[in-house]
Formats: structure tokens, C-alpha cells, sequence
């Protein structure tokens, strides 16, 4: 077991350590600049395009077979990133690195807004449907059939597709499943159920077993029904889940808005790291500046999935005609989870107390893990901690739901459909595993294998810059320059002739 802790630590460190997060934000960067800081000179189009037509029937449209539409597909891409990490995560960021973390969350999440971008376009463009008529994509998709499509690039395009894929289904057990689902449990005993966790069966709390089988039992019901049932749940609960959270979150902003300068202020003066201790050598306060950045740029990462080539796998069942169109839901998709979402779990944080705002450390004795819900607590009493538990609860099971959707896509590129209905049924029999767990080794190699996922995906979407380019100059010179030429919607001749006509009627 040391042994297996060890390899793990190893890996962990390079796939999550500097050479990933230069990667990230290396690849975020060179899709921003290529793309002329899209998500900044197009932010009124852009907005316009995803928030702004969610009153509007065409984003809600679904009746095309093995498709959802472009909000459903959104809401499940919502459902698997705001997860715990959104909540613990953020404080936890905090607590390490100190509120110049946050500062560092949002710059990942400005350049992860074109990372995510280019894999939704790149999802939409290589994507195929499946033998049931369903559309399938995803990075092993346009590693196999983009980069594989480059001189002397086949082999290695289909490689790295397969590893991708690896990767993903793995991580999609641990992080995606028994992580959430014991997040889940360790608060809901903790909030309503401390005096019962005496009672045992077989070593594990009864709670826990209770806990465990609904959630399989719902989990079930939900999940073995495929996509489409996911996305309905997903598109009911998912913005009702995050305006609550945020409303909540802004009411105790407001109950402190006397301070709300100095938190916001504390951000930007220790974003190179909290105050080094007196008498500290200069070396300790550079290693402290840089684990500010490397925890800021962890968690917003962790929290928005951006380069992880996850969400797009779900990006890909759109109705979308456009690959460009989707890639907007994208951008929104990193914005809603990182610069609303956490960023209010940030001032919840920072209102706390456990943060000194001087100094930017925290006070001794916090507890990263119940930090929002003692927030929550001392503004609004045990019903404030309930609220963060029943928030965990929602977050971190519609992220199960997400990521079911991932894992199935990906043992799909494997080994088929049946394959794929055959995964889901493991999935849901694994739920009740991540209520009965107590070693957090699980939870690390999943982390790991997450990250692992990451590298095969960027060097996919890097090697692939030149069509980003192409596919985002087409959009705009049609769609916003009104210039009047083909659009390329497809690699594939005949989705293309009918995306085409399809666009030429008006979808978009």
C-alpha cells in the first residue's frame, strides 16, 4: 500500500504539478491570443448567445433524435463541474495559498474560457453518431481523427485517444463517483444524523448504508436511462441549485458589505502570496508566492474542468449545428462555475473570520472542509450548515450524474454501445461503495488519473490550433461580419452537407 501511495504521489505530482499547469494555462493562452481574446472582444456576442437565449425556444429545442438541446447540454456540463469543489475546494484554495488564490482562480478561468471553447468546437466538428443514432464526441474523437489526420500522426492521434479514454473512465469512478458520493455522506451524517453514527453493520455506520443504497436507488433511476433523462434532470436542477447557492452566499455578502472592500482587496494584495512571516528569508516568501498561484490555478481547474476534455463529451450530444455556437456555451460554462459560483464560496470564506485579512493567513485551528458551513452557520444558525449540506448534496450528485455521461462515452469509444450499458450498471452498483469508504487513496488515484486525462487532451487541442482558428474566422465573418461564404461545420462530408442545409434553413 506505501507502495502504490508513493507511485501515486509521483504521478499525481507531474500531472498536477508545474509542467500540467503550464500546459493549462500555456494552451489557454495560446487559444486566446489566436483567437484575438475572443472571449473578451466578443463578450457582448457571446453573452448574447448563451444567457441570453435561455428564454429563447431555440436553445430548448430537442427533438432531433440522439440529441439535447444546447441549455440541456449546458446544465449536464454544469452538473459535473459545480461539484464540491466549488465549496471546499475554493476554501481549502484559500486556506493554502490565501486569498490571492482567488485571484489566480479567476485568471485560470479567462484563459479556460477559450480552453473550453476550442474542445467544445473541436467536439462538435469530429463528432459521428453511434449505432443507435446517438451523437457521440470527445477528445479521443478528434485525437484519432484530428491529430491522426496529420503526416505520420495516425498511430499516435489513436494512442493517445485510447489513453484519453483510459483516463477518463477511471477517473470517472473515483472523482466522478465514490468521491462525491462520500462528500455527500461525511455531510449529511454530520448534519442531521451525528447521534445515530454509533450503529454499525459490518464496521460501517448504518447512516452510511442508508445514505449509500438511496443514493444508488436514485442514482439508478436517473443514470440507467440514459442521456436524455440525465439532461432532463440536469436542466431542472442544476440552475435552481446554483441561484440558491448564490442568493444564499449574497445574503451574507450583504450582512458584511461593510468589509466587502477589504476582501476584494486582500485578493489582489496577496496574490503573490500571503505576508511572509517576520524575519522569514526571501526564499520562503518566493516558495509561498508561488503555492498562492499553484493553489489558485489547481482549484480553478479542479472547479471548472477546463482542459480536462470532459465537459465537451456532453457538449458533443447538442442539437447544434454551428461547432462555434456551442463553443460559447463553453465560455459561459467556465464563467458561471468559476467567476459566480466560486467566487461567492471566496467572500463566504473571507467573511468568515478564519481568514486574517492582514496578513492573509489562516487562523489557527481552521478546518478547510467544514469552513462554508461554519460561514453559513454563524449567519443564519445549524439551518445555515443544513443549507451547505443539502448544497454539497446537490452539487456533488449531479456531478455523479455528469460524469455517469463521461465514463459511458468513453467506454463507448472502447468498446461499443453494449459496452457502454454495461458500464452504466457498474456505475450505479459503485454509488454505494463511496458511502462505506473511509481511505481518501481512492479519491488521490482518481485525482491522479483526472489529471492524466488533461495532457493527452491539450496536446490534442494545441495540435489543432490552426482549425480553431479556421472555425471561429467562419463563424465570425458569417455570423457577425455578415459576409456571405460556406460555413465548415463538420469533417465529415456527408454531417457537413447536412449541417449545412440545415444552417442554410436557419439552425444554427
Amino acid at each position: 500500500m506505501d507502495t502504490i501511495v508513493r507511485i501515486n504521489d509521483a504521478v499525481n505530482g507531474f500531472a498536477w504539478g508545474w509542467f500540467g499547469l503550464i500546459m493549462l494555462l500555456g494552451t489557454g493562452l495560446v487559444c486566446t491570443v489566436i483567437t484575438k481574446f475572443f472571449q473578451i472582444t466578443h463578450i457582448r456576442h457571446w453573452w448574447s448567445k448563451t444567457i441570453g437565449m435561455v428564454l429563447h425556444k431555440e436553445s430548448h429545442v430537442k427533438t432531433e433524435a440522439g440529441s439535447v438541446s444546447q441549455f440541456q447540454a449546458l446544465c449536464t456540463a454544469l452538473a459535473a463541474t459545480i461539484g464540491t469543489g466549488n465549496i471546499a475546494g475554493v476554501a481549502a484554495a484559500i486556506c493554502v495559498g490565501g486569498p490571492g488564490a482567488v485571484f489566480w482562480m479567476w485568471i485560470a478561468a479567462i484563459l479556460g474560457m477559450m480552453t473550453n471553447y476550442s474542445e467544445n468546437i473541436l467536439g462538435i466538428y469530429f463528432r459521428r453518431r453511434n449505432t443507435e443514432g446517438e451523437w457521440s464526441g470527445g477528445a479521443m474523437y478528434y485525437l484519432t481523427d484530428g491529430l491522426g489526420s496529420y503526416k505520420n500522426c495516425k498511430t499516435i492521434g489513436k494512442v493517445l485517444g485510447v489513453i484519453f479514454a483510459v483516463f477518463a473512465m477511471i477517473a470517472s469512478f473515483g472523482i466522478g463517483n465514490m468521491g462525491q458520493i462520500n462528500k455527500i455522506t461525511l455531510n449529511i451524517e454530520s448534519a442531521f444524523f451525528s447521534d445515530l453514527s454509533t450503529s454499525t453493520l459490518a464496521g460501517v455506520s448504518v447512516v452510511n448504508w442508508v445514505i449509500g443504497l438511496v443514493l444508488m436507488l436514485i442514482g439508478a433511476a436517473i443514470i440507467l436511462g440514459g442521456l436524455k433523462r440525465i439532461a432532463a434532470v440536469a436542466e431542472r436542477i442544476v440552475p435552481f441549485m446554483a441561484i440558491v447557492y448564490v442568493i444564499g452566499a449574497l445574503i451574507i455578502m450583504f450582512m458584511h458589505i461593510g468589509s466587502l472592500g477589504e476582501m476584494f482587496a486582500s485578493i489582489f494584495r496577496f496574490a503573490f502570496g500571503p505576508r511572509a512571516v517576520a524575519g522569514g528569508a526571501a526564499g520562503s516568501a518566493v516558495a509561498i508566492a508561488l503555492n498562492t498561484v499553484k493553489s489558485g490555478c489547481k482549484r480553478g481547474v479542479f472547479s471548472n474542468e477546463a482542459g480536462l476534455g470532459s465537459s465537451v463529451m456532453v457538449h458533443s450530444n447538442s442539437n447544434v449545428k454551428e461547432p462555434v455556437r456551442q463553443g460559447l456555451w463553453g465560455i459561459f460554462e467556465v464563467f458561471a462555475d468559476t467567476m459566480i459560483v466560486c467566487t461567492m464560496t471566496a467572500i463566504v470564506v473571507l467573511s468568515s473570520g478564519a481568514i486574517d485579512l492582514e496578513t492573509g493567513l489562516a487562523v489557527e485551528g481552521t478546518n478547510d472542509a467544514t469552513l462554508v458551513a461554519k460561514a453559513f452557520g454563524a449567519s443564519f444558525g445549524k439551518a445555515g450548515e443544513w443549507f451547505v449540506a443539502l448544497a454539497v448534496l446537490l452539487f456533488a450528485f449531479t456531478t455523479v450524474m455528469g460524469w455517469s455521461h463521461y465514463g459511458s462515452k468513453a467506454v463507448e469509444y472502447l468498446f461499443g454501445v453494449k459496452g457502454a450499458k454495461i458500464y452504466r450498471v457498474i456505475f450505479v452498483l459503485m454509488i454505494i461503495s463511496g458511502a462505506l469508504m473511509t481511505s481518501s487513496l481512492a479519491w488521490d488515484i482518481s485525482d491522479t488519473f483526472n489529471g492524466l486525462m488533461m495532457l493527452p487532451n491539450l496536446i490534442g487541442v494545441l495540435s489543432l490550433t490552426p482549425l480553431v482558428v479556421k472555425l471561429t474566422n467562419n463563424y465570425v465573418d458569417r455570423k457577425i461580419k455578415g459576409r456571405d461564404i460556406e460555413p465548415i461545420l463538420s469533417y465529415d462530408e456527408d454531417i457537413q452537407k447536412e449541417m449545412a442545409e440545415a444552417v442554410k434553413n436557419g439552425a444554427e
